[in-house]
């Protein structure tokens, strides 16, 4: 059953630090090989918002798409894992959903 995959990578670390675009090329490099290709919304950073106590947390965030035929999701997520300790975040959502071409 073919899957669209989504991650939402950070712009900035924990820190606040414009995370390298080095790190992104990683990615997409790693997923080009592995899956032949992918879709990145890279121009204009899209903004993630969660409530986290009584304040509002926000991110800029990059969302890369691949589509798959099938879904290991054992391996998706240990790349997660890898992508945490990459970008230095404490998660790294990566999301799955099925899809039908029309």
């Amino acid at each position: 059953m073919p899957h669209l995959v989504q991650i939402l990578l950070p712009v900035y670390d924990n820190e606040g630090r414009h995370i390298s675009t080095e790190h992104y090329q990683q990615v997409r490099g790693h997923l080009i090989d592995r899956f032949g290709g992918l879709t990145a919304y890279t121009r204009a950073p899209a903004e993630g918002l969660w409530e986290s106590g009584a304040a509002v947390q926000r991110d800029d965030i990059v969302v890369v798409e691949v589509m798959i035929k099938s879904l290991d999701r054992s391996w998706w997520r240990a790349y997660r894992r890898e992508l945490e300790t990459q970008f230095r975040q404490e998660h790294i959502v990566v999301r799955a959903q099925v899809y039908e071409a029309l």
